[in-house]
């Protein structure tokens, strides 16, 4: 009995440590050791914590300018470079204000925002107030100049609320957007803060207009005369509201606008009529232009009405009509210029228009310096306006030195005239990269081929372009083979440095103007310290 007893002991203890089945944990080893495996421990479910937004964070509210009716807070905007505190700018910007750059906020441009109102064809003897009570509009003529500047920071970013939007510069006020190479001021639209925008985006707001006291041509108010007989004044193209420009002052100052961006506008404004990125009407040779880009403008990427404009060291990306577009009268000094439209799309690189009466007694005068042209689309891509990638007409003149056309499968000039005087053209160190066709002419004694001279002053229409870079832009070993034409000869604004002075916009020892300032797209790449147009940079 102590036996069986003793066994029965046993195998309860066997029992205790072992299970019935092929599932069973056995001992493997010797020894009477027993490994037990237990499952690893189950970690209960957590609720994450609250994500933290990254990159920029809303301000927090609107700083208060000089005008009494002041900036209104328009809550936060989000988009993928984080949240951003709007303030509205006033329908009209009243008196002098400056908008300083502050991190985390835009300001909204809604509907057309007026800086001062318009003080008329000529400027007063004498400074006056503002005529009141005005609230979001300019009523009717103003008697007398507003005199307000609107000044802007560097690194400052402006957008607009709808469609609609446009920014006007007033006869008789000025805008002062100085930007740096590392802080540009943006221009853009609301699907560009929202991230909505890729490489095709454009139209998507006005732009901005500067109107002058400069003399243009086609009135639709006066008459065109020699000197103070002359009261043409024209309207902006597709606006509701009046919008004037014009007058008998060359030297008109609209203010100083550097290092610029202006994105994705031209919206319609008026059955066929859309504003440019930038519309520079009757400014004069007071106002300051350099270092702008205007990107995926679905017209023009700027345009000049009448007046007289020196400009340096623009850069048109995307346009979806013409790259550079000139018309009534317009006197325009351009050096250093980018003509880059997407491929596929564009009309024309230059459109040199001078007005729909002949018998005015102001010609279009363009002369454009070191510039690069490229156009990647055929004839039948383009409108049956344009068609070549330079396009001269009208009452127009047109002198082009030591620049570079690239456009292997379109014409490169077309030269259409009429009346006593046809348009003409002059040209020195041009090389052009042409398809089979490469003139058009068009209309009675017109001679594009001869106008522009193949043969002669360094001039070539047969060029073989070895443009590189990033951006395929810069001078290659070809550009850099074509002797220079000095510009000095026709004004002081036109230089030959930095040295050495080449044809073309860029080349090694001068590939760096437009670094930082502008923005990268799949037409252009300017380098990794440009940020991308469809994003906002963060700050």
């Amino acid at each position: 009995m102590r036996k069986f007893h003793s066994l029965l002991l046993a195998c309860a203890s066997a029992a205790a440590l072992s299970a019935c089945g092929a599932d069973s944990i056995g001992s493997p080893g010797t020894g009477g050791n027993v490994t037990i495996n237990n499952p690893p421990p189950v970690t209960p479910p957590t609720t994450p914590p609250p994500t933290t937004p990254t990159g920029v964070t809303a301000a927090a509210g609107c700083p208060t300018i000089s005008d009494p009716q002041g900036l209104t807070d328009g809550g936060t905007i989000t988009g993928p470079t984080g949240t951003w505190r709007v303030c509205r700018l006033p329908g009209v910007v009243r008196v002098s204000s400056t908008l300083p750059k502050v991190a985390g906020l835009l300001y909204e441009i809604n509907g057309r925002v007026n800086v001062g109102c318009d003080g008329g064809f000529s400027a007063p003897t004498a400074a006056a107030p503002l005529a009141t009570p005005l609230t979001i509009g300019c009523t009717g003529a103003q008697t007398s100049d507003t005199n307000v500047t609107l000044s802007v920071a560097p690194g400052a970013i402006f957008f607009a609320a709808t469609g609609q939007s446009w920014l006007a510069v007033n006869r008789g006020n000025k805008i002062s957007a100085v930007g740096t190479a590392a802080q540009p001021i943006i221009f853009t639209s609301r699907d560009n803060v929202l991230g909505l925008n890729d490489d095709t985006s454009q139209g998507q707001w006005g732009g901005v207009v500067l109107l002058g006291r400069g003399v243009t041509t086609d009135c639709r108010a006066g008459s065109v005369g020699a000197g103070a007989a002359n009261t043409c004044e024209r309207d902006t193209e597709g606006s509701a509201d009046l919008a004037r420009f014009g007058g008998n002052d060359d030297t008109y100052n609209a203010g100083r606008m550097s290092y610029i961006q202006i994105r994705y506008s031209g919206f319609v404004l008026g059955a066929n009529n859309e504003l440019q990125a930038l519309t520079a009407q009757g400014v004069g040779t007071g106002t300051v232009l350099d270092h702008i880009q205007t990107h995926n403008s679905s017209d023009d990427a700027i345009e000049f009405f009448g007046g007289a404009v020196n400009m340096s060291h623009y850069v048109a990306t995307g346009a979806d009509d013409d790259s550079l577009d000139v018309d009534t009268g317009a006197q325009l000094d351009l050096q250093y210029a980018m003509l880059l439209p997407r491929p596929g799309r564009a009309d024309t690189l230059m459109e040199i228009d001078s007005n729909g009466f002949e018998t005015d007694i102001r010609r279009t005068r363009v002369r454009v310096v070191n510039f690069v042209g490229i156009q990647q689309q055929t004839s039948a891509d383009n409108e049956a306006n344009g068609r070549a990638a330079l396009f001269f007409r009208g009452n127009s003149d047109v002198t082009l030195i030591n620049g570079v056309i690239i456009a292997p499968n379109n014409e490169c000039v077309r030269l259409n005239g009429s009346g006593t005087t046809p348009a003409t053209l002059t040209a020195r160190s041009v090389v052009m990269q042409c398809g089979t066709t490469k003139y058009i002419s068009t209309g009675t004694g017109v001679d594009a081929a001869a106008s522009f001279g193949a043969s002669a002053n360094n001039n070539s229409d047969s060029f073989t372009g070895t443009l590189t870079g990033t951006g395929l832009f810069l001078n290659g070993t070809n550009e850099n083979g074509v002797v220079t034409s000095s510009p000095t000869t026709l004004s002081s604004f036109f230089v030959t440095t930095p040295t050495p002075y080449r044809i073309g916009a860029a080349w090694a020892g001068n590939d760096q103007w437009y670094v930082g300032w502008t923005c990268n797209s799949a037409t252009a790449n300017f380098g990794a310290t440009s940020t991308a147009c469809t994003s906002l940079p963060v700050t």
